[in-house]
């Protein structure tokens, strides 16, 4: 059951999330909530998807807030507006974003992300051994 004691139907990060082998994650259902599944020895061990999107979350929250002011401004632009009630509505948002959603991430999201190289290791446990995120390339690089 998630954590904060609601049924959580959704796993965010479905298709992203791996084993420490390499080998994709599966999402099964229990009792209304999404759990992420790993294999070992012939057993599955299910792995409740709210708590690894909750940390996933919390860490991609931390990141934008260390480039708050850069983050802002691009939203902003992306938005087209620069206006006082655009900003405070693009600081609430940053503020809630781990948070975790209700709802699954499209799955064409989900595929850009992929295909960028977004990955979510995790062990047995349950623990998050390691996000692979995509990067810019080095502009110094020949």
């Amino acid at each position: 059951m998630s954590t904060d004691g609601a049924a959580n139907p959704y796993a965010m990060f479905e298709g992203l999330v791996v084993d420490e082998a390499g080998l994709p994650a599966r999402v099964a259902y229990v009792g209304g909530n999404a759990f992420y599944v790993v294999e070992s020895e012939g057993f599955e061990r299910h792995i409740e998807a709210a708590a690894i999107d909750r940390e996933v979350l919390q860490w991609i929250k931390q990141q934008v807030l260390s480039n708050r002011e850069e983050v802002t401004r691009g939203m902003l632009g992306m938005l087209g507006k620069d206006d006082l009630f655009t900003k405070a509505m693009v600081d609430s948002s940053i503020q809630r974003m781990d948070e975790v959603p209700r709802q699954a991430l499209p799955q064409e999201a989900r595929a850009w992300l992929g295909m960028l190289g977004f990955r979510v290791i995790i062990n047995l446990h349950g623990e998050i051994v390691k996000l692979e995120l995509p990067s810019a390339p080095d502009p110094d690089a020949e």
